[in-house]
């Protein structure tokens, strides 16, 4: 059995505190034929100085180097993409770097920026991501998604991400699930939940007013995950402005955002699910020695960590995240999360690999009602809110974009700016979208911290994003 060292498992130090201090997205959809690539990162830029008071001028002259994310250069039919958006910014000659980790692109960008800062090299970064995802048919699209992925040991189950899941969501619904009908129901509340919450979202590209059996009627695209399962196609951009303390000061003095504490951390695994070695659970600061020794009892066939029903990269990128920001329960010390449900199976995976619920009891989350804004059950607010923005499965899943996309959905609910930016009506015209007549706030009341989850492929990389009121940090 593989252990970690004490080396491995040291927590990260930044070297001074890092600020987000704006943030900023474009509309999403399927396709946008009137807006170039280089005008929707430019929507997202102009929104972020918007909520500084700033006009994109007076935001730019802060910067001094840029982050950008965008995952296929198949589908915008041009290398070196960050080049081009750097240039159409007018940030040149500016220093800049280009990211790719996949689904976790979004995230990854925003951990090059938070070090570039950290380390003292920039005072203040810009980090964008985008991705164009409507210049090719869905197959095709689906398929070039699918080539991040060991070409040797995944793509063989068909060269779509849906088969790489559908293995591992039939392996957690035999041992966790327990075979149960009840469990696939569960997942299905999952899609019923994150495309509701996107009726309410002027940016989401997927509102839908569905229910379970809607869910359980659409069609397999590969078994036990059904087309209403999985995440979105989708074109748009995100943004993100990092700072030092001084900067943050400075940027925000004219404006309500209030520079928010920042920590982003990683972890990764082999692309090979089937070739994992078998290891010791590393232990998050809610869980206790020995807690998982009678998994396989409780669950036969759980006795293989990580196998093919969690991911150590998720767990790792927890670990580190927790550690650097004090946090020792994400259920008591966080009061939002976006988490990354590409598949609705990944989305309870995750509920497991960052501690919110211990591995075998993720589908509690759901079904106690804790997930929701306001609990379906009881009819107070949620325990801990997740994907209020709709989600991968009802926003959108822009690829380099939606890490990003994820924190500045926490961002608008720690500054108290959810409604003010999802209720206004000038935006939902703007985007050519109906604002629906029983439009509801999903604002998180006196929210204080939140984390957002990027994932890449079947747990390559993932990073954990953690935004704290400076006035309410944990230590």
């Amino acid at each position: 059995m593989i252990r970690f060292s004490k080396q491995q498992l040291k927590i990260p130090q930044l070297q001074r505190p890092v600020y987000l201090v704006t943030a900023g997205q474009s509309k999403f959809d399927r396709a946008i034929v009137d807006r170039r690539t280089e005008e929707l990162c430019i929507d997202a830029f102009t929104m972020a100085a918007s909520l500084l008071n700033l006009s994109p001028a007076e935001l730019k002259r802060y910067i001094h180097s840029c982050y950008y994310g965008h995952f296929a250069d198949h589908f915008g039919d041009q290398l070196l993409g960050e080049a081009v958006i750097h240039d159409r910014l007018g940030l040149d000659p500016l220093g800049n770097v280009g990211i790719k980790t996949g689904g976790a692109t979004g995230g990854s960008a925003l951990w090059e920026g938070l070090k570039a800062v950290a380390s003292g090299y920039s005072d203040c970064v810009l980090v964008m991501g985008w991705e164009r995802m409507d210049e090719v048919p869905t197959d095709e699209g689906n398929f070039l998604i699918s080539c991040a992925a060991d070409k040797d040991w995944e793509s063989p189950l068909g060269h779509i991400y849906t088969g790489y899941y559908a293995v591992m969501a039939q392996r957690y619904w035999q041992i966790f699930g327990k075979s149960e009908d009840s469990f696939r129901r569960t997942l299905a509340e999952i899609a019923v939940k994150h495309h509701r919450y996107a009726r309410f979202n002027p940016f989401a590209q997927a509102p839908m007013d569905i229910t379970v059996d809607d869910v359980l009627n659409s069609p397999v695209v590969a078994y036990p995950l059904r087309a209403l399962d999985c995440c979105l196609m989708s074109v748009g951009a995100a943004c993100a402005v990092l700072c030092d303390e001084n900067t943050a000061d400075a940027l925000t003095a004219g404006s309500p955002n209030k520079p928010l504490r920042m920590w982003v951390a990683a972890g990764s695994h082999t692309l090979r699910p089937a070739d994992r070695l078998d290891m010791k659970i590393p232990l998050l600061p809610n869980e206790e020695e020995g807690q998982y020794d009678d998994l396989a009892e409780r669950f036969p066939g759980g006795d293989r960590y990580p196998g093919f029903t969690g991911f150590l990269a998720a767990r790792m990128a927890a670990y580190y995240g927790y550690g650097m920001s004090g946090i020792t329960d994400p259920s008591e010390d966080l009061d939002v999360v976006e988490l990354h449900d590409a598949f609705t199976i990944s989305d309870v995976q995750t509920y497991e690999d960052i501690g919110i619920r211990p591995y075998g009891y993720g589908r509690d989350y759901v079904e106690s009602g804790d997930c929701y804004h306001t609990n379906p059950y009881t009819n107070e607010p949620g325990k801990l809110p997740s994907n209020l923005s709709g989600g991968l499965i009802g926003c959108m899943h822009a690829v380099g974009a939606t890490g990003i996309m994820q924190t500045f959905e926490i961002a608008t609910h720690i500054w108290n700016r959810w409604e003010e930016l999802h209720g206004d009506q000038a935006l939902w015209h703007r985007f050519d979208r109906q604002k629906p007549a029983d439009w509801t706030s999903l604002q998180v009341t006196g929210a204080r911290r939140g984390l957002a989850i990027s994932h890449a492929g079947v747990g390559s990389h993932v990073t954990a994003t953690i935004l704290m009121d400076p006035d309410h940090l944990i230590r």
